[in-house]
């Protein structure tokens, strides 16, 4: 099923009043953004030297693909560690914003366990943990296309609606 029917289906639900038991899993997803204006480094198709990711939602998680080139890498053969933290930073956000909920990130905890190679793919995924009042809490992981993986993170987000 494709986003779009899956937003869609979720979105009907909500227009007849039914009530998903658990309003994180199910809520009201969002399309992406398409307008000329929007330059998200991570996510917008518009911006010239963004990573252009494009996210989906499976079960309770929110992930993409990703293949490094040389331009994000550090050392040679390396995707930089800043490239790395934002795939992580970014499948939390979208989490959160494919959900109807405005936040911003609070707070970013980096683990990083091996290397990521320039020019294999990554997958990265985020998940929500818990959450209380404003603050929601999230982890996400980005793994190698061998199944391991090469790095955690731990995010809180400000709601701001």
């Amino acid at each position: 099923m494709t986003r779009g029917k899956i937003c869609q289906k979720q979105n009907r639900l909500l227009e007849l009043g039914e009530e998903p038991e658990n309003k994180w899993q199910v809520g009201q997803l969002q399309e992406p953004l398409v307008k000329a204006e929007h330059m998200c480094f991570a996510c917008s198709p518009q911006n010239p030297i963004g990573l252009k990711l494009v996210f989906t939602d499976a079960g309770e998680a929110c992930r993409a693909s990703f293949v490094p080139g040389e331009v994000h890498q550090g050392w040679t053969g390396v995707v930089h560690g800043g490239i790395v933290a934002t795939l992580l930073d970014e499948a939390m956000a979208q989490w959160i914003w494919r959900r109807g909920v405005k936040a911003v990130t609070a707070a970013l905890e980096v683990r990083f366990r091996k290397a990521v190679p320039v020019g294999r793919p990554v997958t990265v995924a985020a998940w929500r943990t818990g959450g209380r009042g404003r603050l929601v809490l999230l982890e996400a992981e980005v793994r190698l296309a061998d199944g391991s993986v090469a790095a955690t993170a731990t995010g809180r987000f400000l709601r701001v609606d």
